[in-house]
Parts: structure tokens; sequence; C-alpha cells
């Protein structure tokens, strides 16, 4: 937040402001840019969300949506579906992207995105999160926090999207992706059109932990459930599709 006395930037004052109130030429931005990325990435990988409407949540507020990481591609069919359903949702994305100077603003101001520090106790996304879903605004977080580019590669999975679920009050919905990882080959920048998979799991609330457990293991139970249901969506799509990752 800014200081006392000093006036919040554009950027800054994008993190409480509700995205239907962004200004009327962020907005027909945002509009026209994941129109014609819907349509890209419809006609690059065929993807379809399968039980799609698991992701519209029961209650007011709105749902945290995590989802496996395997390319910079996904995020385009995520964020452009659940924008094609009526809803709008804020990424959570690493707060190196704002060393770009068009990220730094279209990110926040235009995308709605919330920048985090990684590693860090990050309070003002923390709380910039939690206003969001408040609004009814859905936050889409990769808990691996980085791209998964092969099964051996060490991957640190971040807990902090539970306590932003806990804070907002809200679900978390469990998304799984299959077959973005190698729509570019090895040696490769270009990205081939090659059919893809989504799905959506079954959400978690703390409701639906065991009902002897303290508060903290509570919040314990919720996180690891969510990531079993997130990792089983996985592995069915591979299953499904062999050799697809």
């Amino acid at each position: 937040m800014a200081a006392s006395g000093h006036a919040p930037s554009a950027i800054e004052s994008s993190y409480d402001t509700p995205m239907r109130d962004f200004p009327l030429y962020r907005r027909a931005l945002y509009n026209f840019v994941l129109a014609v990325l819907f349509v890209f990435s419809k006609l690059m990988w065929r993807w379809k969300v399968e039980d799609a409407g698991k992701l519209v949540p029961e209650g007011k507020t709105g749902s945290v949506i995590i989802c496996n990481h395997t390319s910079m591609a996904e995020v385009l069919p995520l964020v452009t579906h659940i924008w094609a359903s009526g809803r709008r949702v804020r990424p959570i994305y690493k707060s190196e992207f704002d060393s770009i100077a068009i990220a730094r603003w279209a990110f926040p101001c235009v995308a709605g995105g919330i920048p985090v520090d990684r590693g860090t106790g990050d309070v003002r996304m923390l709380r910039a999160a939690q206003h969001a879903l408040q609004r009814g605004e859905d936050i889409l977080i990769f808990p691996e926090g980085t791209r998964v580019r092969s099964d051996d590669q060490p991957v640190e999975v971040h807990s902090g999207f539970a306590l932003i679920a806990q804070m907002g009050k809200a679900p978390i919905v469990p998304m799984a992706v299959c077959g973005f990882r190698d729509i570019t080959p090895a040696g490769k920048k270009l990205m081939r059109p090659k059919k893809c998979w989504i799905r959506v799991g079954d959400a978690v609330s703390a409701s639906d932990a065991p009902g002897d457990l303290k508060r903290r293991d509570r919040a314990r139970w919720v996180e690891d459930e969510a990531l079993r249901r997130m990792f089983a969506l996985r592995d069915q799509l591979r299953d499904e599709h062999p050799g697809r990752f």
C-alpha cells in the first residue's frame, strides 16, 4: 500500500480495485487480448475443460484455483476459459516479471495479476488476494512455483495457497493439465499445434476436514488434500493419454 500522504499509483491501486471497476480502456484491452488468446489457444491445442462446472463456487466468495505447471502456454486456456465463463481471475505471478517494463504495468493493471516475492512472507500479496476472493474474484496459483519440465526435476511445492483460501474463507479448486510440456520440442523455441487436456476436480474447503482437528492441523489437511486431488487429476490425464505430459 502507498505511504500516508502519497497517492497510490495505478499499479498499487489495481490490487484493491475490483477488476470490473478498472478504467474502460483497460477493460476493453483485457477483453480484446483474452478473446484473441482464447481463439489462438483453441486452434493451437484444441483444449477443452473437462468438468468445467466444478469451477463455479457455491458461496459468495471467489475460489482459489490451483493447477500443476508444465508450460507458460497452459496459462492461456486457464485464464481465457474462466474469462469466457463470465468470471474474473487474478493470477499470482512471481515478482521477477516486474523487471520487464510492460509486464510491470500490464500484469496488474490489465490482467489483474498479483505479484509475489517468492520465499518471503509477502503480506501485501496475501491481503490483496484475500480481498479479491471476498469480492468474488478467483485466484489462480501454481503451487509448484515454476514450470516442471521433467519428472525428475526437483520441485518445492509452495503452500501459500491454503493460507489465502483460509483468509478469504474460500474453497480451493484443483485443476490439472496434460500435454503442454511437450508442445515445444527439445532444442526448439516455437510451440507446435498439438492437442492438450485440462480437467477440474472437486473443491476442498475447511468444512471437509475431520471435525476433531485443531485449526493449524485443519489448514494442513486442506492443503494436503487439495494437492492430492490436483496430482491425482494430473496422473489420471497422463494414464488416459500415454506419452503426453
